[in-house]
Formats: structure tokens, sequence, C-alpha cells
């Protein structure tokens, strides 16, 4: 098999039967890794995700980091677009989104410079195997672009994978944290 496609799509499968078992076998305080991280960060625009199907929770984390500084959830905007960033908080009224995940009600857009990645699957090497529509690909670049933004990979440890199927457009991350450790590249 040699079409970096069908490469990939076999990766997904195999990660998200190794993402299932890690969230059927979770146990409580998994973001809390992410919340020391994120409290070394203080005041800095932020954004997290709105957690769907077996994807390991950020939103105790996130709501601790409103205290400080804006933290958001992306909207996205169209196929082959990147996402957009809008405000949340832990009681705002939300709205359906596309892909099953929660948005916020109203539309308060900002350019976050953290930002903590939903995947499926991590290397060891702050490789990244997404959902396979590049929304966070064109994201990262075009922020990257404006200023330093730190993408953290946030996953169960069981997501780690090796040789990872990535290509020259695929954008690193520059840490992973999971419920037991933190990596950083």
């Amino acid at each position: 098999m040699t079409d970096l496609t069908e490469i990939k799509a076999m990766a997904r499968k195999a990660a998200f039967a190794r993402r299932k078992a890690a969230f059927d076998a979770r146990v409580p305080g998994a973001a809390g890794r992410l919340s020391e991280i994120l409290a070394g960060h203080r005041g800095v625009p932020m954004s997290g995700y709105m957690p769907i199907r077996t994807e390991i929770d950020p939103l105790p984390a996130m709501a601790e980091a409103t205290a400080y500084g804006p933290v958001g959830v992306p909207v996205i905007q169209a196929a082959g677009q990147p996402v957009k960033f809008s405000r949340w908080t832990p009681e705002g009224a939300l709205k359906d989104g596309p892909f099953g995940a929660k948005v916020p009600e109203i539309d308060d857009y900002f350019d976050p410079e953290i930002l903590i990645v939903p995947l499926v699957a991590f290397d060891a090497k702050g490789g990244r195997l997404g959902y396979g529509g590049g929304f966070y690909d064109r994201t990262l670049e075009g922020l990257r672009a404006k200023r330093p933004t730190l993408a953290i990979g946030f996953a169960f440890d069981g997501q780690e994978a090796e040789g990872l199927p990535l290509e020259p457009t695929d954008q690193p991350l520059d840490m992973v944290v999971t419920e037991s450790r933190v990596l950083t590249f």
C-alpha cells in the first residue's frame, strides 16, 4: 500500500481503537496535568475544544483558565478553511456545531496564542494524526505566521503511536499532555 490516504486511513482506524480503549479505562482527573501546564501561562489567550465521542476532556482545565484570560473553542467555518476561535465560558450558552461539537451561541472571535489540540494519535517527536480535514494544520500555519503559537496536544497515554504517516503540511505539536505525563519537543 503506497497511497498516503489509505495509509492514513489505516493508521486512524487503529488509533481510534486505541483511543476508545483508553477512554473506556479513564480515571477521574485526567485534565490535572493540563491544568498544571496552563497555570504557567495565565492570562495568555488560549483555546481548547469541546470533547466529542472518545476524546479526552479538557473542560476542567479550560474552566480554570477562564479566571485568568480569554478561552475559546474552535468553530469550523467551511471545508478547506482554518477554524476560528470563539470565546467560551463554562456557563455560556452553546449551540450545535459541525461534527457534533458544541460551539458558543454568540460568536466572539479572537486569535489564541495557545491551542489545546484534539487528536487521534501522537508520536514521541510531536507528530499528530488528526481527523483528516486539515483544519488544525491550516489554522496553526496561519497563527504561527503572525506570532509564536504554542500547540499542545491533549490525549490519553494510549494514543501514542510509532511511525505516524505525516506530510510536509502537517503542523507539529510543541507539547503533548496526557493524563500522566508531559512531552515537549
